[in-house]
């Protein structure tokens, strides 16, 4: 009787251990791929369609702009990686008006993207809802009480190394301070500009870790994060699974 009751509270801890796809970083998310299309910042690609909208939540719901969602898409092919994202959004909070700028200090998407987890060293990148970017190879040998990043800019950025990015924008003009409903982002990040990092032609089963932001400042600085993190978006180590179909 006693063996009996073991069998059956150790197949009800086995059920309830089973993980759900909350995004969380041991439950990866998965990556379908795609043939290569064109980004028009709306999301009009077919394959969009093919692949699920995944949340990225508010975390400092101090500010209390939590009715503003944001959400995002993730596609790749054999040259690169494609994300779509769709904002939110009331105030278009951006001034800035060329690339390689202070982007995170006003409204801005990033995505962080960590190949090789051997080595401390990633790539982040950032657009803008007037379509300015900033790219970054990153090297972060960070210790709980010392910050020691470093950033490199991409050189020789063009052709098949170069982005492709747009953005557009609902309920009012793709302009500085204009009241809005939402604004899109949509760019594609082609693997050879991810050159030095290792592990950077995915195929099926491969897995990378990898975060997604957004930072509004529409009132106070509102952060918005695909795996929760603490003081900095640099913690790669709270990063999120990528597992490629």
């Amino acid at each position: 009787m006693i063996s009996n009751v073991i069998i059956l509270l150790l197949a009800f801890s086995t059920i309830i251990s089973i993980p759900s796809h909350s995004g969380q970083p041991d439950d990866p998310l998965t990556v379908k791929k795609a043939d290569n299309f064109t980004v028009d910042g709306k999301g009009s690609a077919a394959a969009w369609s093919e692949t699920e909208w995944v949340t990225i939540p508010q975390r400092n719901q101090a500010t209390g702009e939590s009715s503003m969602a944001t959400r995002m898409k993730i596609l790749y092919s054999d040259t690169g990686l494609y994300f779509l994202f769709e904002c939110e959004d009331q105030t278009l909070s951006a001034t800035m008006d060329a690339d390689f700028m202070n982007l995170w200090k006003e409204d801005v998407v990033e995505v962080f993207l960590w190949p090789d987890t051997q080595e401390p060293t990633y790539f982040e990148y950032e657009l803008s809802p007037l379509n300015y970017e900033l790219p970054l190879l990153i090297s972060n040998h960070s210790t709980e009480g010392s910050r020691d990043l470093s950033r490199w800019r991409p050189y020789m950025y063009e052709s098949d190394r170069q982005t492709r990015h747009q953005t557009s924008v609902e309920g009012g003009p793709k302009t500085s301070g204009a009241s809005i409903t939402q604004w899109t982002a949509e760019f594609f990040i082609p693997f050879k500009l991810l050159r030095p990092l290792n592990n950077i032609s995915p195929k099926s089963g491969t897995e990378w870790r990898a975060n997604f932001y957004r930072v509004d400042y529409d009132k106070e600085t509102t952060t918005y994060a695909w795996q929760a993190v603490e003081k900095t978006f640099h913690q790669f180590q709270k990063f999120g699974t990528l597992r490629f179909e």
